[in-house]
């Protein structure tokens, strides 16, 4: 479905990215692993258009999008939630979501895709009136992953969804992401809680120093001497 071929993404004269190359099937779930600065905040930007890689290419569906801007690559059904929420603070829960159904295919569709995202997220319909700024970490984090739905997505990217957020809110996270990909969706994540998106996913890859250092399955990954004291302390 995705795939990533040796793309070089620098920030102004630093080399963020160095021949990095990934792939996701369709219908999967793979999460990018790696401690801060090691680039993969940056990877999800590069698909989803933010970027633009300096060499190498990035497909969506047999299409090149590594030139395609990211409104463009929205259309196409590549989605992120970013860091940090960035919800509209000022603006109602309602009005949040309705603005991630932006495009004419999604607008069409934005009643049933609302009472979808309802039935994952009740509580955001308890409160489409209230000012989104008004939430809790854990309720702005599902109205960013609800307003991402509200656009369609084939392949969401979730950038660092459980933090900052309590363990009860963060397990609720991880099973609707389970339950999201249950419908067909794809998904991509990045996340600092390793042993957490492991058991999630279905691949991982390890990001050091811009570089794919390890990839696999990812209860393979879960087993090695390597990852397991690096990332978990073992």
């Amino acid at each position: 479905m995705l795939n990533l071929q040796k793309i070089d993404v620098s920030y102004g004269d630093i080399q963020i990215l160095s021949k990095l190359s990934l792939s996701i099937e369709r219908g999967r779930i793979v999460s990018i692993l790696g401690s801060n600065g090691a680039g993969k905040t940056t990877t999800i930007k590069t698909i989803s258009g933010q970027l633009h890689p300096l060499s190498g290419t990035i497909e969506f569906e047999g299409v090149r999008i590594d030139k395609v801007l990211p409104f463009k690559i929205v259309e196409l059904g590549v989605i992120q939630v970013p860091e940090g929420r960035k919800i509209f603070p000022l603006m109602t829960v309602l009005e949040n979501l309705e603005l991630g159904s932006y495009t004419a295919h999604t607008k069409k569709k934005r009643a049933s895709t609302l009472s979808y995202v309802f039935g994952l997220f009740p509580l955001l319909q308890e409160r489409k009136f209230q000012i989104a700024g008004t939430l809790s970490g854990g309720e702005q984090q599902m109205l960013a992953i609800g307003r991402g739905l509200m656009s369609l997505p084939k392949l969401l990217m979730l950038d660092e969804p459980s933090l900052g957020l309590a363990p009860l809110i963060v397990k609720h996270i991880f099973e609707t992401i389970k339950s999201i990909n249950g419908t067909g969706t794809t998904l991509l994540f990045v996340e600092q809680n390793v042993k957490a998106a492991l058991l999630l996913s279905d691949r991982a890859y390890v990001l050091e120093n811009g570089r794919m250092t390890l990839e696999g399955k990812a209860e393979e990954l879960m087993n090695q001497e390597k990852v397991r004291r690096a990332f978990m302390g073992i």
